[in-house]
């Protein structure tokens, strides 16, 4: 360390040190996925994933950006977590069909304008 101190936020976990932060995201991926799979009809369920997955990886990045990792790390990192979460987001995308985006956003502000 040659005499400068290290300054860590002690609420998010060093990645390289433990799998807390991977723990974390999963839980706050998993939680909005039961609600899309309990709350959505069949068909809206494939687009929402890959919003919710979409979601997921720019959380990730967020997150990447805000803790420091090295240069060449040989474990998983948040970069990683993100990179895997686009390419899962874009599988659901291209499996499902274009009008079942529009319904989803149809009954998502559906729901919205009738609850104003």
């Amino acid at each position: 360390m040659s005499g400068s101190i290290k300054h860590r936020v002690n609420w998010i976990p060093n990645p390289s040190e433990s799998s807390g932060l991977l723990t974390l995201l999963s839980v706050v991926l998993a939680v909005p996925a039961a609600l899309i799979i309990y709350s959505l009809d069949m068909e809206l369920i494939l687009p929402a994933f890959s919003v919710l997955l979409f979601s997921g990886a720019a959380i990730s990045v967020v997150l990447a950006c805000s803790v420091r990792t090295e240069t060449n790390p040989e474990k998983l990192t948040l970069w990683d977590v993100a990179g895997g979460l686009v390419l899962t987001g874009c599988a659901a995308s291209v499996l499902g069909e274009p009008d079942q985006v529009t319904q989803l956003f149809e009954h998502l502000f559906e729901r919205r304008t009738n609850t104003q």
